[in-house]
């Protein structure tokens, strides 16, 4: 088994090292299993049960104060299973999973996507918040009203770093994937060095390709919103050529479909690194925001590439585990 996992682009965070051996445990985890679809949802379980990362407990809160949970998976026949707005579900990757496999769709939301956990089996009613993200939500005052007065109260504050401060992307160049300058905003919340958005892992044994993608969402966006994750094409993409999980700025993700535009280079003659440094040159000229993708292709090669901070990665084939790139 050959697995991939990432931990989310953002800024640089507090204690990478301890952030990396949760990557490198989520990664021998899923390559210890025995298909491609066991491997990325046991790796991406690890990583939605740390508080270090946007995904599950620890999952960033919505206009509301609640955290809700988006997941997707596929696999490379192309079968898929998404699901989204899951308050009090810790492991959406495997609320993903039974969508695929134990329902005719291929996404359920909300407070079905719930009951359908509940029904299989997966815990429901978990508390999502942390001691950071319940001290940053009592710093706020956060209204009471309807969606128009939400709105109003997070249009200066959704994506910044800082809620109060400064927008982290205003005045500030993003780095292409080249490795040159690009004007323009950041992705939201990048430069706060705990907001890393989704985390994501791609699996290859064989000729059989999985992915899948999982996120806690944005920092104060409108309770509700859904971004690129659970988006088939967007947040992740799977097919005979590639597997491929993003993560970043959701709705530019989304506008471009990242995921299958890497796969697209893939499917072209690139090889998956290749692939990777293409799409997010493309993302970067397109959108101007932040963002990171990995993927595996149907050779065995895997390939990574980011334009934000950082974006901690890990491999292990056959357990044998390296450590990501970082920058």
């Amino acid at each position: 088994m050959h697995v991939i996992v990432h931990g989310g682009a953002g800024g640089s965070p507090d204690e990478p090292d301890a952030r990396q051996a949760v990557l490198d445990d989520a990664a021998t985890t899923g390559a210890a299993t025995g298909t491609p679809i066991e491997a990325v949802e046991a790796a991406v379980r690890v990583l939605e049960s740390s508080p270090r990362f946007n995904a599950g407990v620890g999952g960033a809160v919505q206009s509301d104060g609640v955290v809700r949970t988006d997941a997707g998976v596929m696999t490379d026949d192309r079968a898929v299973g998404a699901a989204c707005s899951m308050p009090g579900v810790e492991h959406a990757v495997s609320v993903a999973r039974l969508v695929m496999e134990e329902t005719p769709h291929g996404f359920v939301s909300g407070e079905h996507a719930v009951s359908l956990a509940e029904a299989f089996g997966v815990e429901t009613d978990v508390d999502l918040r942390t001691e950071r993200t319940r001290e940053k939500w009592a710093d706020l005052d956060a209204p009471d009203g309807d969606p128009r007065e939400h709105l109003e109260w997070i249009r200066e504050r959704y994506g910044r770093s800082d809620p109060d401060g400064r927008d982290a992307g205003e005045g500030e160049a993003t780095r292409r994937a080249d490795g040159s300058d690009h004007a323009g905003s950041a992705a939201p919340g990048v430069g706060d060095e705990r907001d890393h958005d989704t985390v994501g892992a791609v699996a290859r044994e064989g000729d059989r390709i999985a992915a899948a993608t999982s996120t806690g969402g944005r920092w104060l966006a409108l309770a509700g919103r859904v971004g690129d994750v659970p988006q088939v094409g967007s947040g992740f993409y799977c097919c005979p050529a590639a597997g491929v999980s993003a993560t970043g700025a959701g709705e530019d993700i989304a506008r471009v479909t990242l995921s299958r535009r890497v796969a697209r280079h893939v499917e072209r003659g690139l090889d998956a690194d290749a692939a990777t440094t293409l799409a997010m040159a493309e993302f970067a000229e397109l959108t101007g925001s932040s963002a990171g993708v990995i993927a595996i292709d149907a050779d065995g090669n895997a390939g990574s590439a980011f334009n934000s901070d950082e974006m901690q990665t890990a491999i292990a084939r056959d357990r044998t585990t390296d450590a990501g790139r970082r920058n």
